[in-house]
């Protein structure tokens, strides 16, 4: 098994209970930030790390203090469509949950682009 492989069984595995758990309409699914949180916590941090600080290599980039972060269209295309070692979410996580991820993560580690990703805004790109 690839380690591609693996990690996509991994994430398919973290994602299942988020998912699942998240209904339209609920408090979880009205606190974009908070949802943003778990699903780093439990599927980003994983390659990204708990500090968004990436590899040291350079192979999983930071998202610590990212400049690319401010157009959210760039993060939200490489997590829809996956971009090198970073494998396409869009089957994997919800809309919703992608958007709350990149709300999440564009106003932590350093970075401050306030303005919200929005459902609405995930679906278009696709």
């Amino acid at each position: 098994m690839t380690m591609r492989v693996r990690f996509v069984l991994t994430v398919l595995a973290l994602a299942a209970a988020p998912a699942s758990a998240d209904t339209p309409g609920s408090v979880q699914a009205r606190n974009n930030t908070a949802d943003g949180a778990k699903v780093y916590k439990q599927i980003c941090a994983a390659c990204h790390m708990p500090n968004a600080m990436g590899s040291g290599g350079g192979v999983i980039p930071a998202l610590a203090k990212n400049k690319k972060l401010a157009n959210p269209a760039y993060p939200i295309g490489v997590l829809t469509k996956g971009k090198g070692a970073m494998p396409a979410m869009s089957e994997i996580l919800k809309p919703a949950q992608i958007a709350a991820v990149l709300t999440f993560v564009r106003t932590s580690f350093g970075n401050n682009y306030p303005k919200p990703v929005t459902e609405a805004d995930v679906k278009a790109a696709k």
